[in-house]
């Protein structure tokens, strides 16, 4: 018992303290709310729908005021008809206008509605780069989440190890004391200890690494404390024809794909469309004021309203148009192929991952019942141990095939869920669970 609780303060100091347990709804909450990259994809979305107006798009007209004053002094003489001579020395001038025009493009071609679709796909586009994002960033927090489990249930199984080490040890040195076991199995069994607890406290880092990494991506303090569930509860109602159609609907990456595909169509009429003429119309209204000491009119004043209208065509431009409309084909084709070999990519990414994951509920299972099989066969010997019909190195070796059964179940089931949730994530709707 001594030894047990030795054991106990050196490698668990935190077994005083409570946790308070996070679910995984409450890990992936923090992390849509505070996640770094999903606020920097979102800010970029939030730019491209201010984008989305038909000002932007240039249907609206341009309205701008216009004011200015000017003054001067300058010496002046002037001879007339009849000979007289008028002269003026240090003379003052002032003039000043103000005004309101308008132009505004009525016709361009219709490329100004083709220029409002593009900035609606480029809305579409940052929406889904955001899906990406923010499935990205579910797909860590539950893979690091489960790897926290997974991290926790391979420190009880370790932890079991040390206890029946540190148990191995006291009854060695009880029947060495009186005189029914020799040194050697002291040692023997001194030396397995500290190999367990060697092996406990590597798994203490790597689940406190994982501790840390999770924290990250909540976007929160890295020493935030936090415990987590216990089990790996992995879902066996999936189907693969359910998960190909929602990935051909819902997959960010072949949306994306769809959308750039969309915005090379759109590329192609605005450029079809400067084969059409540009029309403007435009007015303006001035009122100006002038006044000099010296002339045939000493001061005036004008109001002016004008009004225009202006059309114009290209007629020949060294055939640019004809070169700029191939250019914008060949885009459409490139975005054609490309989403076709997106589109195949992510079925090929579905099928691999769904036979993993088909396997890996096979080892599940398989890995289940061994670890049933490593538990009795510890019970027998344990007792057998207890009772000394069995000898130290049968009783190790019956308590390392427990631990790596142990460790082997809790991986395997790691990994299933690994699979499930890839499978989700290419799907384009990973569940909350």
């Amino acid at each position: 018992m001594k030894i047990l609780l030795c054991c106990a303060l050196l490698v668990f100091p935190f077994l005083g303290k409570t946790q308070s347990i996070m679910t995984l709804n409450e890990a992936i909450a923090l992390a849509l709310e505070s996640n770094y990259d999903i606020q920097l994809v979102s800010t970029d979305v939030a730019v491209a729908e201010n984008n989305v107006n038909i000002g932007n798009a240039g249907m609206l007209p341009t309205v701008s005021a216009d004011v200015s004053a000017a003054a001067g002094i300058q010496n002046t003489t002037q001879t007339l008809l009849d000979g007289e001579t008028r002269s003026v020395r240090n003379g003052e001038s002032h003039s000043s206008a103000y005004g309101v025009s308008l132009d505004w493009t009525i016709f361009d071609g219709m490329r100004m509605f083709t220029r409002y679709e593009q900035l609606k796909a480029f809305r579409a586009l940052g929406e889904a780069n955001l899906q990406a994002s923010i499935l990205n960033t579910v797909y860590e927090v539950v893979s690091n989440y489960f790897n926290l489990v997974h991290q926790k249930q391979l420190i009880a199984a370790t932890q079991t190890a040390l206890e029946l080490s540190a148990f191995r040890l006291q009854t060695a040195q009880n029947q060495y004391q009186i005189g029914r076991a020799s040194k050697l199995e002291v040692l023997a069994a001194r030396v397995d200890l500290n190999t367990d607890t060697t092996n406990l406290l590597r798994q203490r880092d790597l689940y406190n690494s994982a501790h840390v990494r999770l924290n990250e991506l909540l976007g929160r303090a890295v020493d935030t404390d936090f415990g987590v569930v216990d089990t790996v509860i992995i879902s066996r109602d999936v189907h693969y024809e359910d998960l190909l159609l929602s990935a051909h609907n819902q997959n960010p990456t072949l949306q994306s794909a769809q959308i750039n595909q969309r915005i090379n169509e759109l590329e192609l009429k605005l450029v079809k469309g400067n084969r059409y003429p540009v029309v403007n119309v435009s007015s303006a209204y001035t009122r100006s004021r002038s006044r000099t000491e010296l002339g045939f009119s000493t001061q005036s004043k004008n109001n002016n309203f004008n009004y225009g209208i202006t059309a114009s065509v290209n007629l020949f431009n060294g055939f640019l148009q004809r070169r700029n409309e191939q250019n914008a084909e060949l885009g459409i084709e490139s975005a054609t192929i490309l989403v076709d070999q997106v589109k195949k990519n992510i079925e090929a990414q579905l099928l691999t991952a769904f036979q993993t994951y088909l396997m890996n509920l096979d080892l599940v299972r398989l890995e289940a019942n061994n670890r049933a099989i490593a538990q009795e066969n510890m019970d027998i010997t344990l007792e057998k141990f207890k009772l000394g019909s069995i000898a130290p190195l049968e009783f190790r070796e019956a308590q390392r095939n427990f631990v790596d059964a142990s460790a082997r179940y809790s991986t395997a089931q790691y990994q299933a869920k690994l699979a499930e949730i890839s499978l989700h994530q290419i799907a384009g709707a990973l569940k909350m669970e």
